[in-house]
C-alpha cells in the first residue's frame, strides 16, 4: 500500500451551542469555509488544482449544514471549480470517516492529495432534529429506545460494569478540565486554531479560544450536579461533552506527492478500522474497532505510546481503558485533556483528535505509534493508528 501522510490539520475554536454561544449568529458552512481557508493559507506550497477531492462530514445535513458540504465549502473557500467534493454522515465519527476514506483512496493510488474534515453547528442543528427513525427499530425490538439517547447509553455502561463508578467518572471529568487549561497556558492548542469573526447583538467579535472550558471544576462541585438522563443516575454535565459548534479540516497526501511538493508529514497513517456493537452500549464501540485496527497493523496495545480518545462521556473512555488494562490516569491518554472541556461538535471531532496527536508527536520523538479513537451513535466505534515521523529509535521503543 502506498504511504499516506497527514500533512496538516486546523480547526476553528469550539463554541457553546445555543443562543448564548459565540457562533449563534454564524452559519455552519461559514465555519467550515473559515477552517478550510486557514488550512490552505498555512500550506502555500499546495497547488490547489492538485487537490483530488474534499470530504466534509456533518451529522445533521440540513439548511446551512446541507447542500453537499464538500463541494459547496470548497467553492466558497476558493478552490478551483475542477475540485470535487462530497458530504458524509457517520455521526460522531464523520471527520474520522472522511479522513479514513480519503486515506484509503490515496493508499490505493487513486488520489494524490485530499482534504477531509467535518463541521457541526449543534446550536442551529441539534442532533436528530428532523430525523424520522424507522419505528421498526423499537417495535421489532431491534434496539432499545434508550439507544437513541446517547446519555442513556452512557448510563447503561455504568449499569453493565459496576467498576465504572460515578466517582471515577467525576475524577476523569475534573482532570480533563485541568489538563486542557494547563495545555492552554503552555500554548499547545493556539497554533492550530483559526480565528473566526463572530456577530451578535453586541456587534462583531473574534473567536480565538474554545468557549466551553471550566478549569474551576472540583470533585465537590461535580458531586452536586443533577443527572439529566436518569433520576439518581451517574452521568452529569460535568462528565459529558457539552453541545458544541465548530469545524475541522485536514490535508492528506501520498508520501511521494508530499515530498515532491515540499509538504510536511506530521503523521503517517498505519491503518484504521470501524466496528459495530449493541446500540444500547454505544460507548463500547472503540474497543472492537481498536482490536481490529491493531490486529491488521500487526501491533498490540502496548505498542501505542499516545492515545487521543474522544471524551463523549467520561464513562465511555473509562470502559475503553478497563478493556485494555490501562490506568485511569495513564499519562499516555489524552495528555492535553479532551472533549469534556473542549467540546464535541460531533462530525468535526475526529480531526481534532488527529491535530492534537500530530502536535504531540512533534514533542515526543520517543513515541513511535499513536491512536485516535471514538465511540459513534447507534452502536459503532472508529479507530485510526498513526506513526510518528519524528520517532527516534534511540529515545524510545
Amino acid at each position: 500500500m502506498r504511504e499516506v501522510v497527514f500533512v496538516d490539520g486546523v480547526r476553528t475554536p469550539f463554541g457553546r451551542a445555543g443562543e448564548k454561544g459565540m457562533y449563534w449568529g454564524t452559519r455552519a458552512d461559514d465555519l467550515a469555509v473559515k477552517a478550510l481557508q486557514g488550512l490552505l493559507e498555512r500550506n502555500p506550497n499546495l497547488p490547489l488544482d492538485r487537490v483530488d477531492d474534499v470530504g466534509i462530514a456533518a451529522t445533521t445535513q440540513q439548511g446551512d449544514q446541507g447542500l453537499t458540504l464538500g463541494r459547496s465549502v470548497a467553492i466558497l473557500a476558493g478552490l478551483p471549480l475542477t475540485v470535487p467534493g462530497y458530504a458524509l454522515d457517520r455521526m460522531c465519527a464523520g471527520a474520522m470517516t472522511t479522513t479514513a476514506m480519503m486515506s484509503g483512496a490515496i493508499g490505493a493510488g487513486q488520489y494524490d492529495i485530499a482534504i477531509a474534515g467535518g463541521v457541526e453547528h449543534m446550536g442551529r442543528h441539534p442532533i436528530g432534529i428532523g430525523a424520522d427513525p424507522n419505528p421498526r427499530f423499537v417495535a421489532e425490538k431491534m434496539v432499545s429506545p434508550d439507544a437513541l439517547n446517547m446519555g442513556l447509553t452512557a448510563e447503561r455502561l455504568h449499569d453493565r460494569f459496576p467498576s465504572l463508578t460515578k466517582e471515577r467518572s467525576d475524577r476523569f471529568g475534573m482532570l480533563s478540565q485541568q489538563k486542557v487549561q494547563a495545555a492552554y497556558e503552555r500554548g499547545e492548542f493556539q497554533h492550530d486554531l483559526i480565528p473566526v469573526a463572530t456577530r451578535s447583538a453586541n456587534g462583531w467579535g473574534l473567536a480565538t479560544e474554545d468557549e466551553g472550558r471550566r478549569p474551576e471544576t472540583t470533585m465537590e462541585g461535580l458531586a452536586q450536579l443533577k443527572t439529566p438522563f436518569r433520576p439518581h443516575g451517574r452521568v452529569t454535565a460535568g462528565t459529558s461533552s457539552p453541545l458544541t459548534d465548530g469545524a475541522t479540516m485536514s490535508l492528506l497526501a501520498g508520501g511521494d506527492t508530499a515530498r515532491e511538493l515540499g509538504l510536511s508529514a506530521k503523521m503517517r497513517m498505519v491503518g484504521f478500522a470501524f466496528a459495530g456493537v449493541e446500540p444500547e452500549v454505544m460507548g463500547l464501540g472503540p474497543v472492537p474497532s481498536t482490536e481490529k485496527a491493531l490486529k491488521r497493523a500487526g501491533l498490540t496495545i502496548d505498542d501505542i505510546g499516545l492515545f487521543e480518545l474522544n471524551e463523549a462521556f467520561a464513562v465511555q473512555v473509562l470502559s475503553f481503558l478497563d478493556a485494555f488494562g490501562i490506568d485511569d490516569e495513564d499519562p499516555r491518554v489524552n495528555p492535553w485533556g479532551g472533549a469534556i472541556a473542549l467540546g464535541h461538535p460531533l462530525a468535526a471531532t475526529g480531526v481534532r483528535l488527529m491535530i492534537q496527536l500530530a502536535r504531540q508527536f512533534e514533542q515526543r520523538p520517543d513515541v513511535r505509534y499513536g491512536l485516535t479513537a471514538m465511540c459513534v451513535g447507534l452502536g459503532q466505534g472508529g479507530t485510526m493508528i498513526w506513526e510518528n515521523p519524528h520517532f527516534d529509535g534511540k529515545k524510545g521503543k
